[in-house]
């Protein structure tokens, strides 16, 4: 009876080589679902084996495992080889290969030669063979969901590597409150003073909802802003942050123009704190804003010995071929934004006229050095002020390869607008970006903010509202 009861309950899932491509341990993520691999998948991996690519890497990996899988298990797999060995009881459905021809009857208009449509045509005599459940192909390729659903079939996206289903609910870093939360968590209030700023300690129901980092505040007469220091049960420290958004505090010549970029500032100059990452469109701020406090930090507070930046390199229109020269001269036109921002950061200092101006741009450049992503691996930075530009384009492992290079004394930056991801395959769900967001949530020494406001021109505002 539990046999049967089973077999009603579990689907086959039918993969497209773009979900191994795309994250290999797939095979271990369908938990008591059934996995059917056509021959076309393993041709097709076979061909995205070669080379350096993510997807090269990726396809050699997903090899290795249905590899792992089979070893010692080449009798069962016709019927269904058990997972739950291989996937250690994180699956404990069977994986099917195909051993055999099968021929699904496809409309003549679709051509057979084509591997999607192959695919097509075994899903559809899988489904008249296993009629008792269902099959469904999974593809994050949106034409072949679309031909599957015009035929008839079932087929969805790979959503299991998304961090988030709603990228709505993506923490921002910061809440606001009002009144009713000081009337419900200030009970037995306890306030401070120490070293120019104030602290408050509150107990009450909310507090556990709170983040380390995270920023509170309330509009009003008196407007507050403060940093949760500490989360202890229903027991939280906050502090006031100090407002750089007047003169006095500026920073390399910056100042805050809104409540965000003042928030980004806090985390980006307290050395206590070795992760931040910052969201927003583009002309929020984040580059400048990040350079603006590395400066700062290397140059005049001597925390760091240097300012590492590196990005992805995806072209948004067609490549331009090789670059000549060294590494750092390669890099230069993926780096016009740390350009543009060095001019603006160049500007403040007018009392040195040109030559002053010149000056202190050459002793800039020669603590800013630009890095390529490729060549990462198996290094490690000292005292280092290291910027991740464009980090929505960067797949979780690529994150996870970068923020471990951080040696002691080290900050990692990173920025990104996850509306804008160049790469195939990642999505604002999956991106390396929404995933260290999301995992760094609550860490004492990392802080998140989400920038909204735009402060570039009203003509760039009037823009991304209207185009």
């Amino acid at each position: 009876m539990a046999g049967r009861k089973k077999s009603k309950t579990t689907k086959l899932f039918v993969l497209d080589t773009n979900v191994l491509l795309h994250d290999p341990t797939c095979l271990f993520r369908f938990q008591e679902h059934d996995l059917f691999i056509p021959i076309v998948t393993l041709e097709e991996l076979d061909m995205h084996k070669k080379g350096m690519s993510e997807v090269a890497r990726n396809a050699r990996q997903a090899s290795r495992f249905l590899d792992e899988i089979i070893s010692g298990a080449e009798q069962a797999i016709e019927n269904g080889i058990d997972l739950s060995g291989p996937s250690r009881e994180a699956a404990t459905g069977r994986l099917v290969l195909q051993t055999q021809a099968i021929h699904g009857e496809l409309p003549a208009s679709l051509p057979v030669g084509k591997a999607d449509n192959q695919i097509l045509g075994i899903v559809m005599a899988l489904k008249g063979r296993d009629a008792h459940r269902p099959v469904i192909l999974v593809s994050k390729d949106i034409n072949m969901r679309i031909k599957a659903r015009a035929l008839g079939l079932e087929a969805e996206d790979y959503f299991n590597d998304k961090v988030l289903e709603d990228t709505d609910l993506l923490y921002t870093g910061m809440r606001e409150i009002d009144s009713s939360f000081w009337e419900r968590n200030g009970g037995d209030l306890k306030s401070w003073q120490e070293n120019g700023r104030s602290y408050y300690r509150l107990r009450g129901p909310d507090v556990p909802g709170l983040f380390l980092n995270q920023m509170l505040w309330q509009e009003g007469e008196q407007p507050f802003q403060a940093r949760v220091l500490s989360v202890e049960g229903k027991e939280a420290t906050l502090q006031t942050l100090k407002d750089y958004s007047h003169g006095k505090n500026n920073v390399w010549g910056i100042t805050a123009r809104n409540r965000e970029q003042n928030f980004a500032l806090n985390l980006l100059m307290d050395p206590e704190i070795d992760f931040v990452s910052l969201l927003g469109q583009a002309g929020t701020g984040k580059t400048l804003l990040t350079l603006a406090a590395g400066l700062t930090m290397t140059l005049e507070q001597k925390l760091y010995s240097e300012i590492i930046m590196t990005r992805v390199t995806v072209p948004v229109g067609e490549d331009i071929g090789f670059l000549p020269g060294t590494e750092e001269e390669k890099m230069t036109p993926w780096m016009g934004a740390l350009e543009d921002n060095l001019d603006v950061l160049n500007k403040s200092d007018d009392d040195g006229g040109d030559w002053g101006r010149a000056a202190t741009r050459d002793l800039i450049r020669s603590r800013i050095k630009v890095k390529s992503l490729n060549f990462m691996r198996g290094r490690t930075f000292l005292n280092k002020y290291l910027i991740i530009d464009e980090a929505q384009n960067l797949t979780p492992k690529q994150m996870k390869t970068l923020i471990t290079r951080a040696g002691p004394g080290t900050k990692v930056v990173c920025l990104g607008n996850i509306a804008q991801i160049d790469t195939p395959y990642l999505t604002e769900g999956s991106s390396g970006l929404t995933y260290v967001v999301d995992r760094f949530k609550g860490w004492g020494h990392s802080g998140h903010i989400t920038l909204q406001r735009g402060e570039r021109s009203r003509l760039a505002d009037h823009a991304a509202e209207v185009l």
